[in-house]
Formats: structure tokens, sequence, C-alpha cells
């Protein structure tokens, strides 16, 4: 072996090595209890960030760790290129904008963007040391998974599931499309809380207070609330609103909060969903005064054409003008916007297509509640977002670049017409219905919109399990085993593929579910690139290896943030430099061994010792790693190989190692070494899997009969091999190896320094006389005194 281990060249090779050999491919002919993952296709929307690492290596501890317990893993990977952070992407690498371009232009360019950028993309998760199988990627955008999400767009259809409607939904004015719930983020922005006043039609005057108004021209109601005192005069009056001069009713409504601002409001439509809550309980008429592009219309007189932005100031300015403005104050406030591009949402009455799901919540919940949880407390996400559901799933989009909704509507009857289920997929736009209507009709028109992309990723195990031919594999692997993913997607990706689940199978997608958390800056905030805080993993891989990164990632626990630390990841590299020095050093001592059984009566104390203490850590181990707490496995594994293993055991059968012509004691201590150095890489393979391959390569591979570490089994804890009174007993020895060396380092001595005498305080002076001996070869003591 080298005297030091190059990760760099040795990554690279191994690379090659496993995808050569196929080592993670999925065998449907191999017998045995399958494991299956439901991976998360990663977006296609630039380069592996360090978030994607951090939750990817969880997810491939766990996969690597059921391969190597004689499971048969299906692990495969995906990528999400599909809709509209594809399309943002497309339009950043290209400097174009799509509407700019065209709709045929547009899709040419995402297509060959796609597969320009695709190979790189992929290679990021190949160099981390992901074991999926990579020789079956799927993309949500390939005709396979059309037809499929079609197919199941069409199965929601005549379920009565799916319907058509034109009304007040949330639209983003940057991307020029409707979005869901589910794609709202919360976020604080600057603004001013103006207090505006408005006259009394009866007499009088009433000041409202807006973060909002720009809306004034589309005011259609006050509301105050039905137990303030200081308004129960005016309900039931009517308010004549500034500039615009729209009169309008005013309601008392226990929605309204006294306490903030003057506690009273004007209703527009829309300027929140508390503006859509009255404008259905309270029948109220529609005035929209933004379009669909963010200018006001001619409802806004003479502010028409200004952008939202610039008709807020102007409108402020003429109410100032007019005396109208009470107060005028700087605050800051959240606002909803759109998690894709940051822009605030607006509410707009437009015809989209919607998933029925409102009547399901308590469904829902009772399937959430049948998912194993980890960690448990997790579920409360999904529970609080299922209980805060207010509209059904619209699931069009105004885009380009996604699935067809497979629908034509009949130019004379405008009826809707669904394709076949053997023409999927197809592309309304570009195809025909091949009958004619009912009505006679040969005229369509073909639905220019697309399917959200959540409407196709929340079918990832269908998608996923499509690659497999045999449909009897296909039923017997449903639900899948495992869905990890990081807790920011609790809402989308996860409540989706729960609610889709639900509506096609009334089953669950999964049994378990694992949830990661964040990667967080070193002083403990979210990284971005406004920040300037971001760190790109690919250049910490460079510097340091994938091994020592993933090491970093492993010590998070379930669904809990961890802030970055380059320290963290130094020691992840001294790890595995401890790994390969330790094993050149049991290497060389196993030079002629050959593996082979050996009689317990043979084994020396310390032996026993040891193997007594691999029993345990392999023991707790895989009652972690069954749990996923891969953290826990990992602080348990450490502690035996650094403190066990390399401070002691490796030192204390040193001078039986080196004394060649005791072949009595040699060959016991041969065989202890060859078990804890296979066993600690193959417990080290989940975490490491590049040194512990190399290692294993090295030397290993020629006494076993797998060809990879990461398709050998993991051991279980051997009852042959479990010493527990002699081990207690040794521990003594131990113990009298940490007084000594604590000794000479209070005396600046080297480890290796001679010392006449020492004195060790003891428990049994009778069972620690039996070391004693062994204490003096190993410390170099001349006389040991038990005290």
């Amino acid at each position: 072996m080298a005297k030091i281990y190059n990760f760099s060249e040795t990554e690279q090779k191994l690379l090659k090595f496993w995808e050569k050999e196929k080592i993670y491919k999925f065998n449907p002919q191999k017998r045995g209890k399958i494991f299956s993952i439901d991976t998360p296709p990663p977006t296609l929307s630039g380069r592996m960030h360090l978030g994607h690492f951090f939750s990817y290596t969880h997810q491939d501890i766990i996969a690597r760790y059921h391969r190597m317990i004689g499971e048969n893993v299906f692990y495969l990977f995906g990528v999400d290129d599909n809709g509209l952070p594809t399309e943002k992407l497309v339009e950043k690498l290209n400097k174009v904008r799509l509407f700019d371009l065209g709709r045929e232009e547009f899709i040419k360019l995402c297509q060959k963007t796609i597969r320009k950028i695709l190979p790189e993309f992929v290679f990021d998760w190949k160099r981390m040391g992901l074991s999926c199988d990579f020789s079956q990627i799927y993309s949500t955008i390939s005709k396979e998974v059309q037809k499929l999400s079609q197919y199941y767009f069409i199965d929601l259809y005549k379920k009565g599931r799916i319907y058509q409607k034109e009304t007040p939904v949330l639209f983003c004015l940057e991307c020029q499309t409707a979005i869901a719930q589910a794609e709202i983020q919360e976020v604080e922005r600057k603004s001013y809380f103006v207090d505006i006043k408005f006259n009394l039609k009866e007499g009088g005057q009433v000041t409202i207070s807006t973060t909002r108004p720009e809306l004034l021209p589309s005011c259609v109601a006050i509301f105050v609330h039905p137990k303030d005192k200081r308004y129960k005069e005016i309900v039931e009056k009517t308010a004549i609103v500034p500039i615009f001069g729209q009169k309008v009713p005013i309601f008392a409504d226990e929605l309204v909060d006294p306490k903030k601002g003057t506690g009273v409001v004007m209703c527009c439509t829309f300027g929140d969903t508390t503006d859509l809550e009255w404008y259905f309980k309270h029948k109220l008429p529609l005035r929209i005064s933004i379009t669909k592009d963010g200018k006001m219309n001619e409802l806004a007189g003479p502010f028409k054409g200004l952008s939202v932005k610039q008709a807020r100031q102007s409108i402020i300015q003429e109410l100032a003008k007019k005396g109208f403005v009470k107060d005028k104050k700087e605050i800051v406030h959240i606002i909803k916007v759109h998690e894709r591009c940051q822009r605030e949402i607006e509410i707009l009455p437009t015809q989209q297509w919607f998933i029925k799901y409102l009547d399901l919540k308590e469904k829902f919940l009772e399937q959430s509640k049948k998912l194993n949880w980890y960690p448990k407390y997790m579920r409360v996400r999904l529970d609080n977002w299922i209980k805060g559901l207010r509209w059904d799933w619209c699931i069009s989009r105004q885009r380009y670049f996604g699935i067809p909704i497979p629908v034509w509507y009949c130019k004379k009857c405008k009826k809707v017409i669904l394709p076949p289920i053997k023409d999927l997929p197809v592309d309304p736009l570009h195809q025909k219905p091949k009958k004619i209507c009912k009505c006679g009709s040969k005229e369509f028109i073909g639905e220019k919109d697309v399917l959200d992309t959540w409407v196709t990723s929340s079918l990832t195990p269908q998608i996923a399990l499509l690659l497999l031919k045999s449909k009897k594999l296909q039923k017997k692997m449903f639900p899948m085993s495992l869905r990890p993913q990081a807790h920011d997607i609790i809402n989308f990706w996860l409540f989706y593929t729960l609610a889709r689940s639900y509506l096609h199978f009334k089953k669950l997608p999964w049994r378990d579910i694992m949830i990661s958390g964040f990667v967080l800056d070193p002083k403990g905030e979210k990284m971005s690139k406004s920040k300037g805080n971001v760190v790109e993993p690919q250049a910490v891989i460079e510097k340091y290896g994938a091994d020592a990164t993933r090491y970093w990632a492993s010590q998070a626990r379930l669904g809990e943030d961890l802030k970055y630390s380059e320290d963290e990841i130094k020691q992840g590299k001294r790890t595995v430099t401890k790994l390969w020095n330790a094993s050149r050093f049991s290497l060389m001592h196993l030079k002629n061994y050959t593996p082979k059984k050996i009689n317990s009566e043979d084994l020396e104390d310390e032996d026993k010792w040891i193997l007594t203490k691999l029993y345990r850590t392999i023991k707790e181990y895989r009652n972690y790693m069954d749990k996923y707490e891969y953290s826990k496995a990992k602080e348990n594994l450490d502690k035996f190989f650094w403190k066990d293993f390399c401070d002691n055991y490796l030192e204390i059968i040193k001078p039986r190692v080196y004394n060649l012509e005791d072949a009595k004691k040699l060959q016991p201590a041969q065989f202890t070494l060859y078990t804890l150095l296979l066993s600690v890489l193959k417990l080290f393979a989940p975490f490491m899997p590049f040194v512990t391959e190399e290692i294993y390569q090295m030397y290993f591979r020629k006494f076993e009969k797998e060809k990879s570490i990461h398709l050998t089994l993991l051991l279980k804890p051997d009852k042959k091999l479990y010493f527990p009174k002699t081990a207690k007993n040794f521990e003594l020895a131990i113990d009298a190896i940490a007084q000594i060396r604590k000794y000479k380092s209070e005396h600046k001595l080297p480890m290796n320094a001679e010392i006449e005498e020492i004195t060790i305080k003891t428990t049994n002076k009778t069972l620690l006389q039996k070391y004693t001996p062994l204490l003096q070869k190993v410390l170099r003591v001349k006389i040991i005194k038990l005290h």
C-alpha cells in the first residue's frame, strides 16, 4: 500500500470500476427481500448544490446499508427536467425570454439545452459516490413519463376528480402562470402602512389601513370586527373610495384583526386570500384592476398602464395631494411570493384545471398517520399543511415546456374530448382527435396549457417502477419501502405523492419516510447567492475528497439542520487517513495469512476484549441503521475505531505481531486483525465508499467471493466471538493503559519512553496482576505497583 492515500486518483478510478462492473445495477431476478427507494429526482436548475450533497448522502448511506444486509436494493436516479424550473434555467443560460422566442422555438431550445448540460449535471451525483443504478436514468419529460402522467390525468378526470373552472387563482406576474398553494413562500419585505381616509355617504369619515393602496380601484367593501365598539355605528353604512369614487358597503366580520392598523380594512378583488373569502362569503362584485402582465387597467383611470409598484407610489402621492392620507409609516411585514422567482403573488380570475381533493383532508390525515415517520415529530408538518388547505390543487400552467394537458375542445359544442389511452402521449396543439365529436363537428381546439411539474413529480413511485418490465414485479413493489427527502418539500413532494397515491390506488406510496434537514452557513443562516455565503460541493470534494465530505454530512441527525463546518470535513479526512494507516499496519502483518477458523481457547484476552467490543458495535450499528439513525451508527463506529481498535488494540498487539517466531500468539492476533479490519471497512463502507473499496480491492478481494465490498454482507454479531466476562476483566488493563499514558503525557514523555516505576490505581489488584507483564511490555514500564 502507498504511504499516502490519493483520494482524487482513487475516486475517479473506482467510479469507472463501479460503472463497468455494474455494481449497483438492480437485478429483478435476484431472490430475497427488495428494498425500494423513491429517489428524489433533482430539479434540472443548475449544478448540484451543498443541500443536495447533504440529503442525498443520507439516503445513499441507507441504500448501501440495505444492500450490505442482503436486500435487493431498487435505487434509481431520475432528473426532474420539465416545467417552470427548467424553463427558467434555459432562459438564464441562453439569455432569452420564452414569450419573446415563441412556443415551438423555445421547446426546441429547452430540449437542446437539456441534452447539452445533462451529462455534467448527472456526473455531480456520481462523483459524490451515489450508489444509484445509473444505467436507468428517468426523465420527467420523456415520452414514457408523458404517457404515464397523461394516463393518470385521464384516470382522475374519469373519476370526477379533475375539473376546469374560471375562478380567482394565485397568479405569478413574473412567470405568467397560475400556481398552487404549495408554491407560495412567505418572506419579509419592506413596505408602507398607509392610513387612508374614506368619506361616508351618510356623513363623516372612517380611516382604513393598507399596504396596497394601488388596489383602491378594486375596492368592493369595507370591514370591521363585530365586537369593535369604535365602529359599531358605521356598520351597514356606505363608504366612498377616495380618488376613484365607487361606493362600497361596510360589513362586520370576525376575520378582521381590530389590533392591526386602525382596525378597519378594505376588501379588494383581490389583495390576499382573506379578500377571496369575503368575496365568496358576502357575494361581492368583481373589480379587477391588474392585468396578467402586471399593469393597471382602465379601472385605474389615470394610472392605467403603470406597473403595480409604480401605481402604488403614484396613488399614494395623489391621495396625499388631496388630503386623504392620515398617516404613512415604513414597516417590515410578511408577504406571499412565488418560491421560484420571489415575485409577489396576485390573485386573478382565470380559467384553470384543478384536482378536487379538499373533501379528502381527513383521509389524507389518516394516510399520514399510517406512515412510519423518521423522525416521528416531522409528521406534524404534513398534518398542519393538510389541515390548512384552502383550495383544490390548481394543476394547469400557462407555460411552454411541460407535459401537455391531453384535452381538446369541440369548436362547435365546447365538449371536452379525451384521447384513447393507446394514443398517449399526445400534444393537442399538434394532433387532432381521430374521431368526430358526438355533435358531428370535425373541428377542435387543442388545450394550450401544460401540467404543473409537481403533477408529474407526484408520480415518482410509478415512474421508477415503470422501468421494470414485469407488471407482476411492479405490483409487488408498490408501495415502495422508503421515501427520503428534505423537510422543505414536505408540503410539495411528500403531500402531493401521498394525495395522488390515495386518489388513484387508495394506498400509501411508501412504508417509511425519512426526513433530512437543511445545510446552513457557519453562522446558522440559510445559504444564498445574494448573501455570498454559498459553498460549492464540487470545490469541497476537489479539496478533501467525497468520503471526507460525506463523513461531514452524515453527522446530521434526522430532520435537523446542520451548519457547514470545514473543520468537520477535515475531521472526515483525518478519519480516511487513519483508516488507511491502520490498514497499512494491519495488512503488513497479514501478508502470509490465510483466513481460517480458530479455536477460541487460543485467543488472548486482548483479542477476546476487542472481539466483544466489535460484537457490541455491530449490534448497536445495525439497530441504529434499521431505524435510519445513521448519525448515531457513525458516532458509535467512530468511537470503536479510534479508541478501541486504533488507540488500544493495535498498540497492545505490536509486541505479538512483530515477534514472528511465536506462531502460537501470532496466528490468533492475525485472525483477530483480519476480522476486525474487514468488519471496520464494511461498517464504514456506507459512509465512505471509496477508501473502503480501495482497501478491499487491495487485499480482501482475493479471499472474499464478491467483487466489491459494497456487495458483501455486513457481519452479524457472532456469539462465538463474544466473551463478556473476559472483556469486563480486561477493562482493568485498558484503564491501567490510560493511567500510564496520562502519566507520560503529564511528564512530557514520549509514549515509547521507558519508565522505571509507576503506581496504578485499580479496583481489583488480583485480576490486574494477571495483565501486568502485558502492560510492562506494551508501555515499556519496568516496575508496576498496584494500589
